[in-house]
């Protein structure tokens, strides 16, 4: 691991390690020239450096040379170039020093510097290291919101290309329907060391388009033809080393309906319903409005209600927004078109000839339970009349 340069007479040490520390002396025809004293620092990351969010690494210095060893001041700067406090978990002065890092996310990776000082002999050493730590950019719970029959793009942006991260993973992608305890599988996939994406289809409740990784490493998964029961929660999860780290996306999807479907007669009603897959958080909520309409042609959602209804009584285009903080994020439309009139005379004539109908059906089983009445009275005399003749209770007629 030594070699000589003739030219210039110096020693180079490759690999350094800790034993190599001592003193280096350079001699010509037998006497001394110049004596070095070589002081070597070890720094070594635990994990070898790749992480997953919320793990805290463990930092391990170790020092070692010829003479006397000094007690070190340690300073540590992150990837941004500034200051960490880290916790001493053991202190074996002066030969040893074990730190414990913060909890890592994926925002902390990149190269970091650990100083190193002491007063006597004078040492003022910087050793770069660097932090990886696989993850994704989004969020751990994001919100999706979708109409019925629209198309959502799902998306998850992982961090392994950003971060250079040179060592293989696994990871799958699992639905939760809203309100289901059970989980599918829809895929899972493994990343090389390169960087090349295997994945693998699941038998699934319904068809989506095959996962596409672009080159900055962004996950999507396309579903067309949205409908109300593909909400629920999608959750990607990435194995390395038999850890995990996942990200969920919870899918929201709204639809509109009305009773009775079809034209609005004159003179008739119809509702209006607007509902979401989940109830809504306490700073959202859905809103009814008629188009070039008035204040009193908005009905709103009472708070974490997941639909709203409003009864119409004339023809008009209506939109239901989902609104949250005041923003909107998904609307779907509805127009309540008028029956022509022959059908509104149609429908006027249908309900008078049947309150005409109901009122002669009426009349008839009055007049037929009158008639039952007085044969069933007339059948009680003759029966009566019967016994007293049985009884010799007839009247006698004068001679």
């Amino acid at each position: 691991r030594s070699e000589m340069d003739q030219n210039n007479k110096s020693l180079m040490v490759s690999d350094l390690r800790l034993s190599d520390a001592g003193r280096y002396s350079c001699e010509w025809e037998s006497r001394l020239v110049v004596t070095i004293s070589l002081h070597v620092f070890e720094l070594t990351i635990s994990l070898n450096g790749h992480f997953l969010p919320n793990e805290a690494p463990e930092l391990s210095i170790m020092q070692n040379s010829s003479s006397s060893q000094p007690d070190l001041s340690i300073g540590l700067f992150n990837n941004h170039n500034n200051t960490e406090t880290p916790e001493i978990l053991r202190k074996e002065a002066p030969r040893k020093y074990i730190l414990k890092l913060k909890q890592l996310q994926p925002k902390d990776s990149g190269t970091w510097r650990c100083h190193i000082h002491s007063d006597s002999p004078l040492t003022d050493q910087n050793i770069a290291f660097d932090l990886k730590v696989l993850g994704f950019q989004n969020p751990a719970l994001e919100t999706k919101y979708a109409t019925v029959d629209s198309t959502v793009i799902l998306s998850w942006h992982l961090n392994f290309q950003e971060i250079k991260w040179k060592e293989g993973f696994t990871g799958q992608l699992n639905w939760k329907p809203q309100g289901n305890a059970t989980s599918y599988m829809l895929f899972d996939f493994n990343v090389t060391a390169w960087g090349k994406l295997y994945l693998t289809k699941k038998s699934s409740p319904f068809l989506f388009e095959e996962p596409t990784m672009g080159s900055s490493g962004v996950l999507e998964v396309k579903l067309k033809k949205v409908q109300f029961k593909h909400s629920g929660q999608y959750q990607i999860q990435l194995v390395y080393n038999r850890r995990y780290v996942q990200s969920k996306i919870e899918l929201l999807v709204m639809k509109v309906s009305a009773n009775p479907v079809g034209p609005l007669a004159r003179g008739a009603e119809m509702t209006l319903l607007c509902q979401v897959s989940s109830p809504l958080p306490s700073n959202a909520h859905l809103c009814w409005e008629r188009v070039n309409g008035t204040q009193m042609d908005v009905k709103k959602s009472k708070q974490h209600e997941a639909k709203v209804e409003v009864t119409v009584s004339t023809a008009g285009l209506w939109n239901c927004h989902l609104i949250e903080d005041n923003n909107r994020k998904i609307s779907l439309n509805y127009t309540v078109e008028e029956a022509p009139a022959w059908i509104s005379y149609r429908v006027i004539a249908v309900s008078t000839g049947a309150s005409v109908l109901v009122f002669g059906i009426a009349c008839l089983c009055i007049i037929a339970g009158m008639s039952w009445q007085r044969r069933r009275q007339r059948a009680k005399r003759m029966a009566l009349a019967r016994q007293h003749w049985l009884e010799n209770k007839t009247c006698q007629c004068q001679q």
